[in-house]
């Protein structure tokens, strides 16, 4: 264990516009999502079918990154045929926003390019829209066609996103879930661009204490070649300074753990994830005699991925990609207003 006065705080900008034909659109479904409980039970996460379509150039590229996540609103008037467009527009907008003196972080002299790129494979569903990537890099020195370093990247994906799909015209494209690696300027400025371009609105994605526990149970659930170990982190507000602990389960303890408690093949109900962390919880106490039901589970670690509850996530294993991918979709439809 080890105690900390670290309060972290979010910069993130929360992008709000004004009642939109969309959000109008939405409003029944928000209305009635708003009071749908957490599903009793979900599915395992497995491996997409789908999923062999994706350059795994591109999905090593996704891996083992820390991504900040946000839900999106969907994308009017959205067209893949003009990514390449796309990319033209939104270089000369940032490009203009640094003439105007912001501290945007594309190098000090502006040689830098915007590339729009789909993601094929990165969906639950054949109708789920095509994923595609976003990228600023700095110019390659050297003149040739060599890429120059990646300064800032962003991605925009749907997965098993039938309850929004359902609810909007052919003129919105839905992809809500967005996720960004890089200086928060950069995603301020993009986010900007599209909200302006798409008529669409992007917020913060936090992840809740109880949906980390799903996290946790879920991923710990997954078959692995390869095992690294449980970790749950928790924070215990108490005066003058928190305290945070760090709990580590071998990852063979906690599948046998899991094992024990699971009933349902191919799916984790409410009932196992409640079980499992009890079970977590109480082999603890018997060990440091601190209740953790007292304190506040802030970040999961697991062979399959890690997630904070401030809205990051680290996806670290290729075969799970799109099972962790759905779940973040749900979160963010979910929370779209």
């Amino acid at each position: 264990m080890d105690s900390s006065s670290r309060q972290r705080t979010s910069d993130l900008k929360d992008y709000n516009v004004g009642a939109t034909p969309l959000q109008k659109r939405l409003a029944l479904f928000r209305r009635q999502s708003s009071f749908f409980p957490s599903p009793p039970r979900r599915k395992i996460p497995q491996c997409s079918q789908l999923q062999e379509e994706i350059d795994p150039q591109k999905v090593a590229f996704l891996l083992h990154k820390q991504w900040t996540i946000y839900s999106l609103t969907p994308l009017y008037k959205f067209s893949y045929a003009n990514l390449k467009e796309y990319s033209r527009l939104l270089s000369a907008s940032i490009a203009a926003e640094k003439q105007k003196g912001l501290a945007v972080e594309v190098g000090e002299d502006s040689n830098f390019k915007v590339i729009f790129s789909t993601l094929c494979g990165v969906k639950g569903t054949q109708r789920d829209p095509e994923a595609f990537l976003v990228q600023i890099l700095s110019k390659s020195q050297s003149g040739g066609h060599r890429e120059g370093k990646v300064l800032w990247t962003g991605w925009f994906c749907c997965v098993f996103g039938e309850s929004l799909l359902e609810t909007v015209s052919e003129d919105f494209t839905c992809l809500p879930l967005f996720l960004a690696n890089g200086a928060e300027s950069n995603t301020a400025l993009v986010g900007d661009w599209f909200q302006k371009t798409f008529d669409c609105c992007f917020s913060p994605l936090r992840i809740s204490a109880f949906n980390l526990s799903w996290m946790v149970a879920m991923w710990t659930a997954c078959k692995m070649d390869r095992y690294v170990a449980t970790e749950l982190f928790l924070s215990v507000p108490c005066s003058p300074q928190s305290l945070d602990i760090s709990y580590a389960i071998h990852s063979e303890d906690a599948k046998a753990l899991w094992d024990s408690v699971h009933k349902t093949p191919g799916e984790v109900t409410q009932e196992e994830v409640d079980l499992f962390m009890d079970c977590l919880y109480s082999h603890f106490y018997r060990h440091f005699k601190i209740h953790l039901s007292a304190a506040r589970l802030a970040r999961v670690s697991t062979s399959v991925a890690s997630a904070h509850t401030d809205g990051k996530i680290k996806i670290l294993c290729h075969k799970y990609l799109i099972g962790v991918l759905a779940y973040m979709t749900e979160l963010a439809i979910f929370q779209i207003e």
